[in-house]
């Protein structure tokens, strides 16, 4: 957990993958928390052209900027593109949200030197570290 403290407190951008506009889904309000303590959140969804008030991006590998955590809120069997995009783009870390679990991405992830967490909410993770 203290690996995880350090890796969000660093932290300063964060693509959410599967950003939705919807209010009920995860990746909305964990997108909005994050918001709101501090993170510049890059919404990722190729159905969107804003969400949150800033830009949408269709793909990890068309953001413009450098991103520190990818936050992927995806099916597991969409997960190895992804992973794949942000190995080629050098991100920080690989977040995969409760439920999405691909194993052989995360050794790809991990073995081009980013680490990764998988099956694990940031959200909660956030709030039982106390980070403001």
């Amino acid at each position: 957990m203290n690996d995880l403290k350090s890796v969000l407190m660093r932290a300063k951008t964060i693509a959410v993958v599967g950003a939705s506009p919807n209010p009920s889904r995860p990746s909305h309000s964990i997108s909005l928390y994050l918001m709101k303590h501090g993170y510049h959140v890059i919404p990722v969804n190729p159905g969107q052209e804003m969400l949150f008030g800033v830009k949408c991006y269709p793909s990890i590998s068309a953001i413009p900027e450098s991103v520190d955590i990818v936050d992927i809120f995806r099916r597991s069997d969409q997960v190895g593109p992804i992973v794949d995009e942000s190995i080629a783009k050098s991100v920080g870390f690989i977040w995969m949200q409760d439920g999405v679990i691909d194993q052989l991405a995360k050794e790809r992830a991990e073995a081009a030197g980013i680490p990764v967490e998988m099956n694990n909410c940031i959200y909660r993770v956030h709030r039982q570290l106390g980070l403001k």
